[in-house]
């Protein structure tokens, strides 16, 4: 039997695709020494990755340190300015090749505080009041520590 050029790249074709779907959804991982997914990054990646991680980090300080103050318009403020600073924005420019490395469920934890760091800003600027923030933020919060009781990042061997 012979198969034509066009049967072969079509072939090809759907390998590539169905191989780029696999890491799209498991990332560069395997089971972790400690119950967790290792999730295998180059240097500058989990530098990259981490230091995101220490801007939500901050971002979550300034909410909790706005909450705390006399709720006065510059209590809000920074906490407004704290959460868009931790929103979609800081997702925008994200490496494509980066991203395959990534499993999809780190990539959906990590959109959804995004995109909720920016409801939240919102919700602040149409005057939610102190419980209703740190509901949200609390609900923030325990997808960050999923997260890390699921995930940990190595350097690719």
């Amino acid at each position: 039997m012979k198969l034509s050029i066009g049967t072969l790249s079509l072939a090809l074709w759907a390998v590539t695709i169905a191989v780029g779907m696999w890491f799209f959804v498991v990332g560069w991982t395997k089971p972790g020494t400690d119950g967790r997914t290792e999730i295998f990054l180059g240097a500058d990646e989990r530098d990259l990755v981490l230091g995101e991680m220490r801007h939500l980090l901050k971002a979550v300080h300034g909410i909790v340190t706005g909450l705390g103050g006399q709720d006065q318009p510059a209590d809000h403020q920074q906490i407004e300015q704290a959460a868009r600073a931790a929103g979609m924005g800081m997702a925008a420019d994200v490496n494509p090749a980066l991203m395959e490395k990534l499993p999809l469920a780190f990539k959906q934890i990590g959109m959804s505080i995004h995109r909720d760091m920016d409801a939240l800003a919102d919700a602040v600027a149409q005057k939610d009041n102190s419980q209703q923030i740190l509901q949200r933020l609390s609900s923030m919060t325990a997808r960050c520590t999923t997260c890390h009781d699921m995930y940990r990042f190595s350097v690719r061997p």
